[in-house]
């Protein structure tokens, strides 16, 4: 599949559907699922191939193996023979001094991969370690070269960075998609203990997004791992950021199959009498347990926004002081729980306002506020203006964009 066919419908899905998926695989098995579920790139990477064999996905910055043969035997062997449709990227350890970029890069094209991506990243290295490997000549640049020659080649690239400064850099480079790298994925039994909240996810996002926006609106934005690790978490990045895609590895592999082999093996070892309330099967089933009360509560907000919520009674189903889930909440997410709360439900009622024919008053019920004098206050702190004129504003910006859009019709018709 060519680059430009591969950027037409990864925009199409993105005017569709809103945003696109990429999964990072390390087996034939893995890329085969999540190509019948609508991935829609296939990421070939050794942290994929890492996590299948029980490790890190870090694994690939050790001295493990060849990162680069390890991803070339994976995509012959068992992407390409069963995988037709999805695009596959090589993922690229440019720092390897064997490799000469140009024959390497034309060496990944006949093989059949669409295109590349610049991982294992030293995006994701810093201090004392980042400063030698650079003092010896191992640099980020070295990605940014392979970026801008395989885009000069007709290869998809896909870059990861973690700061403004590298965005830059691959922008120049030419690259389709800027990701976001936020490194490890919580979730799980191998999962990240210490990991960037979603706000602080969000905050990091906002230079980079909207220098992207400025400088190469066509280029997609995207983000990798870190605490986004469930369809509830990108739904808030969706709604708060300029993201337009998420690309996840643990998410889409490892935390599923921890899950499936753990309660299969355990239905079979209790003969068919493996209950519910098991604590590990809580675990893995995302039940209230210590790991996950903030997943939980989320979920919890997303399915009952419209009704009266208060910390406390979940803490007291949690089994867990109040003060404590309200700490743990905000250590994990960057924000309070009624700060977090009050924009989930502004963010509803913005949709409701948009898209249906109730009235301000009726929203406010809907979002869970009976009082519409505290919700018509709210919501224009948020927003910065009322219900009503918000309301008003968008429909006038429709009518607006339907007028343009019949003119244009009409002058195409002449």
């Amino acid at each position: 599949m060519d680059r430009e066919t591969i950027l037409r419908k990864l925009h199409a899905q993105i005017n569709v559907n809103g945003h696109v998926i990429g999964v990072s695989v390390g087996s034939g098995m893995t890329a085969r699922y999540v190509a019948m579920g609508g991935a829609d790139l296939l990421l070939a990477l050794s942290a994929g191939r890492y996590r299948i064999m029980g490790r890190s996905s870090y694994a690939g910055y050790l001295c493990y193996g060849n990162n680069n043969d390890i991803v070339m035997e994976m995509g012959r062997k068992e992407l390409f023979p069963i995988i037709k449709d999805v695009p596959i990227l090589f993922g690229l350890m440019a720092s390897d001094p064997s490799i000469h970029f140009y024959e390497y890069l034309k060496e990944i094209k006949e093989a059949g991969f669409a295109g590349i991506v610049n991982y294992p990243t030293l995006t994701l290295v810093d201090g004392k370690f980042r400063e030698a490997l650079e003092e010896e000549g191992t640099s980020y640049n070295q990605e940014v070269e392979a970026i801008g020659l395989a885009h000069h080649m007709g290869l998809f690239t896909v870059s990861f960075v973690s700061s403004l400064e590298d965005t830059k850099k691959m922008l120049e480079a030419g690259t389709d998609v800027i990701c976001v790298h936020f490194g490890l994925t919580k979730g799980g039994f191998l999962g990240a203990r210490k990991y960037v909240t979603l706000e602080e996810s969000r905050l990091a996002t906002e230079k980079i997004f909207a220098y992207c926006q400025e400088k190469a609106p066509n280029v997609i934005r995207m983000i990798y791992g870190g605490s986004a690790s469930t369809p509830v978490d990108m739904q808030y990045m969706y709604n708060h950021t300029a993201c337009q895609g998420y690309m996840g590895g643990s998410s889409f592999d490892r935390i599923p199959i921890e899950r499936a082999l753990y309660n299969t093996t355990r239905a079979f070892k209790s003969g068919g009498d493996f209950h519910e309330d098991d604590p590990m099967m809580a675990l893995m089933n995302g039940e209230w347990n210590s790991r996950n009360y903030i997943d939980n509560i989320k979920k919890y907000i997303a399915d009952n926004y419209s009704k009266e919520i208060h910390l406390g009674d979940l803490a007291l189903l949690a089994h867990i002081s109040s003060p404590h889930l309200s700490m743990k909440f905000k250590k994990e997410m960057g924000i309070s729980f009624s700060e977090y709360l009050i924009r989930f439900r502004i963010h509803k009622a913005e949709e409701l306002l948009e898209n249906s024919t109730l009235n301000c008053l009726e929203v406010a019920e809907r979002v869970g506020y009976q009082d519409y004098a505290q919700f018509s206050k709210i919501f224009k702190k948020y927003v910065g203006i009322s219900p009503m004129d918000w309301r008003k504003q968008n429909e006038a910006a429709k009518s607006k964009k339907k007028s343009k859009k019949k003119k244009l019709s009409n002058d195409l018709e002449l």
